[in-house]
């Protein structure tokens, strides 16, 4: 069992199979935790198992929070790790908690569904739900966009295939989300939903140029056109105010790396020969 020691929290990894009710309530019943902060799903996004979606973050969540309520001692907080995804092609950015949830497709579908189903728990627990806006950082993997750009400069590839290169996002540090969330765990209100994120927002073609000059390494850009959705998602930027002043009133801050940083820290764990500019 992973152990490690966080801020004072003692961090055990659960081991069971999510979808495995019966395997997920003895595990639980005996590690009895203080605190949960629910991190399991299928995060690459563009699985072609939709099914999964559904049995691992609707169903599975299920499994987990029924296994919580069987607890002689219920824990003081029940994170639960929802997806910016749940707000689709949002007219409005950045993006508030309160604005109608558009998904627009099944991963984002089965976050809502996940996000509904935790609700029917409320009554039995803590929870607080998370809406986090895309992060990265060192140690993703390299399916994930920004780990394979990484890869791509760090190796002086000469050309590289991509999508839409208009598309918006936050790229976040994930240190960021991390600390977001612990600050959830001791100071979020039960019953609230937060955004997980900064308001930032850059292009992907604005991180390629980034990475050039981190690396001065011009590369050849393709665009693939089997990279680009229909219904991709134009724009994704959240509204953290909410999270903000929940961290203003403890008086708490956020560390909030910028995406020069990240791209650096990612650059020299892949052994790219990059200096800060």
């Amino acid at each position: 069992m992973a152990m490690a020691q966080l801020r004072g929290f003692e961090l055990i990894g659960l081991q069971s199979d999510i979808t495995d009710l019966i395997a997920l309530e003895k595990e639980v019943l005996k590690v009895a935790p203080d605190a949960v902060i629910h991190c399991a799903g299928i995060s690459f996004v563009a699985s072609k198992d939709q099914e999964a979606f559904y049995r691992v973050h609707a169903l599975g969540t299920s499994n987990l929070l029924t296994a919580l309520t069987q607890l002689p001692k219920k824990p003081k907080k029940v994170l639960l790790a929802s997806s910016a995804t749940v707000y689709g092609n949002a007219a409005l950015t950045p993006t508030p908690e309160d604005y109608p949830l558009k998904p627009i497709d099944h991963y984002a579908m089965s976050k809502v569904a996940m996000e509904e189903m935790a609700k029917t728990f409320f009554d039995q627990l803590p929870i607080i739900i998370a809406r986090p806006f895309n992060y990265t950082g060192p140690g993703q993997h390299d399916n994930f966009l920004i780990p394979k750009l990484i890869r791509h400069f760090a190796q002086k590839a000469p050309v590289i295939e991509l999508g839409n290169l208009l598309v918006e996002r936050e790229f976040n540090d994930v240190a960021t989300i991390c600390e977001a969330y612990l600050a959830l765990l001791e100071f979020g209100h039960a019953g609230e939903t937060y955004n997980v994120g900064t308001g930032q927002v850059r292009s992907l073609a604005n991180v390629v140029d980034t990475l050039v000059k981190l690396t001065q390494h011009p590369m050849k850009i393709s665009v693939n056109p089997d990279f680009v959705r229909a219904n991709e998602v134009r724009r994704m930027c959240g509204n953290p105010q909410k999270l903000m002043d929940l961290l203003y009133y403890h008086n708490l801050k956020l560390q909030i790396p910028s995406l020069e940083e990240t791209l650096q820290k990612m650059l020299n764990e892949a052994g790219g020969n990059a200096s800060p500019h």
